[in-house]
């Protein structure tokens, strides 16, 4: 063990003694530096050894060298730059190899080694580095596909080999057949490949022509007729597609094709096999109804209200397409989410022409209206369409959607919560026999999620009711939250009496009486201020 600490610590002696000669580090430094070293390396020969001695002594050299660098810089000095930097970190790839050796199924001290590497532009190791690691994951779970897609988009992006890229990518879908994120990041790399090549093409053409002027002779490269035309991302798109079902993942991989301005023809035949093949899904129809917003106009309209009638009519012809599939689709439920969420979207977007405003406002309303009546609107729309409502100042239609929103989720609190917070701030009347009722059919906490937005009630029954509550947990919480509103609604004297008609009404709260010893402090602390503040005032009076 000694003897290889000792070989290891004198191959670094000449790297240390040019730094010293440089002028980067003084005697004294380069002394400490390699004390410091030989402690870490004995470190990684002990009979039992931990990736955190491993983590010290790459980090330890990490810092060396970016003191290098920052000192390099200071001082204007690069000599034998490349050459110092390259056997600091050549020994920080080594110890990187010995720790991913011992503990190959650590994929964060993996990572952390291509991280490195990318930051100190080691390109050539990154390859290896990937290989590495790919070869000794055993884990064939959906998780480590990701692995394979960072190495294969690192072929692609840092050493703009897309035909390593594309072997990487095949490989991976041999242990991960069903994987969706594989087949769509394989795409895409075969159009950027169909691009990069077309790229190439064409700079060489215009090199040639360039060079060649007198003579016409053309300098030209053979590239296989099915990059060129685009086939290979075929190939995969059927490949996928007959592993994989679903028209969400043919959305996902024709959303990657209308990347590129050259796959018109694979785009068809997507939308041809997404309307043959799941005409029965509701992510079908929508996609179907979005596309009419993209239509081309003939001209170009050149006034606001030309514009935005146009719009009006795309929008028309989107919700035609989502009334055309409403019957068609196999989830009514999910078509309906789809329909009101289109129509939320476009109310949202601002327009300064109050027709189209008011247009898209009536569309919303009239198909929440239409899908609440089949039974078929989800929990969360009832909050927007309470929020319409409210914004438009309809307060009797509002009452009326709150009160069928609770009919409608029975067992849900935060449904409850949300009508009782809409009859409160309508001010309406009917809020106390909501809240019972809603005690009739949820959890008795309610009462702890309803207690803040009745607050504005002038005789806060709701709190009261509350405290009747035969769950000893929620009792003592609406004594603390009732108290805190006497003190805020009525000052000190509302909140000791609420504290005398309450103190002795089990079950007790620890924190019900430190409350109310704390206002008693600030009481006492605000009288004794007041008292001398006047007595001040009476002295500078005489």
């Amino acid at each position: 063990m000694a003897e290889i600490v000792q070989q290891r610590m004198e191959n670094r002696i000449p790297e240390l003694e040019q730094l010293e000669k440089v002028g980067l580090f003084s005697k004294k430094e380069v002394k400490s530096l390699l004390k410091l070293a030989t402690a870490l390396e004995y470190k990684l020969h002990r009979l039992i050894i931990t990736k955190v001695y491993f983590i010290a002594y790459i980090q330890y050299e990490i810092n060396v060298l970016e003191l290098i660098k920052k000192r390099r810089s200071r001082i204007g000095y690069q000599f034998k730059r490349e050459e110092i930097k390259f056997s600091i970190i050549s020994r920080i790839n080594n110890i990187f190899r010995r720790a991913t050796t011992k503990w190959k199924d650590d994929v964060q001290l993996w990572l952390s080694h291509i991280a490195f590497c990318k930051k100190w532009n080691t390109k050539g190791a990154i390859s290896k580095v990937f290989s590495s690691m790919l070869r000794n994951q055993v884990d064939l779970s959906s998780l480590y596909y990701a692995l394979w897609i960072m190495a294969a988009k690192s072929e692609l992006e840092d050493r703009n080999s897309s035909e390593s890229a594309r072997h990487l990518f095949l490989r991976a879908l041999l242990f991960h057949p069903e994987s969706k994120k594989v087949y769509q990041e394989l795409l895409h790399a075969e159009k950027l490949r169909k691009q990069q090549k077309e790229l190439e093409q064409a700079e060489i053409d215009v090199v040639s022509t360039h060079t060649h002027t007198h003579t016409h002779t053309f300098l030209r490269y053979e590239f296989s007729p099915e990059i060129v035309s685009g086939k290979l991302a075929e190939v995969v798109y059927r490949d996928a597609t007959g592993k994989i079902q679903g028209a969400d993942f043919i959305l996902s991989l024709l959303t990657i094709a209308a990347i590129f301005d050259f796959t018109k023809d694979l785009q068809d035949t997507i939308i041809q096999d997404l309307q043959s093949k799941y005409t029965y899904d509701s992510l079908t129809w929508d996609f179907m109804a979005r596309r009419e917003l993209e239509a081309t106009v003939g001209e170009e309209l050149q006034t606001a209200k030309g514009r935005a009638s146009d719009i009006a009519r795309r929008e028309e012809r989107c919700c035609q397409v989502y009334d055309d599939g409403w019957s068609l689709c196999c989830v009514p439920e999910a078509m309906w989410a789809c329909y009101v969420s289109f129509c939320l979207e476009r109310f949202k977007r601002k327009t300064d022409i109050r027709e189209l405003k008011e247009t898209r406002q009536e569309r919303l309303l009239a198909v929440l209206q239409r899908a609440h009546d089949s039974s078929l609107l989800k929990e969360d729309f009832y909050k927007n369409w309470l929020q319409v409502l409210l914004s438009s100042g309809d307060s009797e239609q509002t009452a009326v959607v709150a009160m069928a929103d609770t009919q409608r989720y029975r067992q849900s609190v935060d449904v409850w919560c949300l009508a009782l917070q809409t009859m409160v701030r309508l001010g309406s009347g009917a809020t106390g026999k909501l809240f019972q009722d809603a005690l009739t059919h949820v959890n008795p906490k309610v009462h702890t999620h309803t207690m803040g937005c009745c607050e504005k009630t002038s005789s806060n029954m709701t709190g009261r009711r509350g405290l009747l509550s035969v769950v000893p947990a929620v009792s003592m919480e609406i004594k603390e939250k009732y108290l805190d509103w006497s003190y805020r609604a009525g000052g000190y004297k509302k909140a000791r009496k609420t504290f005398t008609s309450l103190h002795e009404s089990r079950p007790f709260s620890k924190a019900f009486f430190n409350r109310m010893i704390q206002m008693e402090k600030d009481q006492v602390s605000r009288v004794t201020m007041y008292g001398e503040t006047r007595t001040n005032q009476n002295q500078m009076y005489l």
